[in-house]
């Protein structure tokens, strides 16, 4: 199965590209590792992230998109831009989307560890929680 993990930062989609296959885990390339959603005020610019993240979806064969959930409340809550990017990728019709939430996501890696230190993965530093979310999603 080939998912792609997202964190979204402000008005960016972090990504990470993770499959599974015969028990082993495997970060193809990818040609995005993150994508922006600049004056969101515009329908026409949310129209291009999203498709922008269609076609990223369709050329790598993506099955599922796992976003680290955000509070809509409090200290750390999402801000509106984020939120529109969420629905943007919530709203893909060629791929399936599952939200997990942060309790959920520490529970899986405290139940299935990462196998490989983070900085031998190759990926940069900012795609580390965009990462932990795609591996916690495939876990088992």
């Amino acid at each position: 199965m080939r998912v792609c993990g997202v964190e979204i930062k402000g008005s960016e989609a972090i990504l990470c590209l993770m499959e599974y296959q015969n028990g082993l885990y495997n970060l193809p390339d990818c040609r995005q590792i993150r994508l922006a959603l600049s004056q969101d005020q515009q329908a026409e610019n949310v129209r291009k992230f999203q498709f922008a993240m269609r076609k990223l979806v369709e050329d790598y064969k993506i099955q599922q998109l796992i976003i680290k959930e955000r509070p809509q409340k409090g200290k750390f809550a999402g801000g509106a831009v984020g939120f529109k990017i969420e629905a943007a990728l919530q709203l893909l019709d060629n791929c399936d989307t599952t939200l997990m939430s942060a309790t959920e996501l520490k529970e899986k890696i405290k139940r299935f560890p990462i196998p490989v230190d983070f900085k031998a993965t190759g990926l940069k530093a900012f795609q580390e929680t965009a990462f932990l979310t795609a591996y916690a999603f495939l876990a088992r």
